[in-house]
């Protein structure tokens, strides 16, 4: 089953990720810090979207339009008194078919469980507000997942068509950990 092997043959990538994100979120002190990061998911998350939306459709997965996305993540921007003018640079992974784009889309929608601890160690710095994005569907969370992970299920028929999907799930982690990395090396 897909969901299952995606999220084993995904552990390095999705580890390496987190480290990233951990590293910037410890940083955080105050609300500038926070939309610095929110920047971050901001810049990738807007990417990604656009690369995979010719792919994930209604007739695909029903609730897209329903789901959390970068539009979250710009509102809390402007919550937090910032702006959009000035984000890091992205690169994405290439997504050619559905099966793929639902690949990417497995690490988006997965970021989303982490959202509560996320939260917590914001308002353990005082940080209070802009929290819409890592809020993700509240009570319908675990709902949402299955909605998801039965879809992704659903679509990967092949072997191959699950190798497409773990490549561009692997890809789609290592991307958006770039943009943490890449920030770090700038400042060297």
């Amino acid at each position: 089953m897909l969901s299952t092997n995606i999220k084993e043959a995904t552990k390095t990538a999705h580890q390496n990720l987190e480290k990233q994100v951990v590293l910037k979120l410890k940083a955080i002190r105050n609300h500038a810090d926070y939309a610095d990061l929110l920047k971050h998911f901001y810049a990738y998350f807007s990417h990604i979207e656009q690369t995979i939306k010719p792919y994930i459709t209604g007739s695909v997965l029903p609730d897209y339009e329903q789901r959390r996305n970068s539009a979250y993540i710009k509102a809390d921007i402007l919550e937090l008194g910032s702006d959009i003018s000035e984000i890091p640079y992205t690169t994405v992974p290439k997504i050619e078919n559905t099966v793929q784009a639902l690949g990417a889309l497995y690490v988006l929608e997965g970021s989303i469980m982490g959202g509560s601890i996320i939260v917590k160690m914001l308002e353990k710095v005082g940080v209070n507000k802009g929290v819409s994005f890592f809020s993700g569907y509240g009570e319908a969370t675990g709902k949402m997942w299955g909605n998801f992970i039965t879809v992704l299920n659903e679509q990967a028929k092949t072997e191959q068509e699950e190798e497409q999907a773990i490549k561009a799930a692997n890809g789609t982690f290592e991307h958006f950990a770039h943009v943490f990395k890449k920030e770090k090396a700038d400042t060297v």
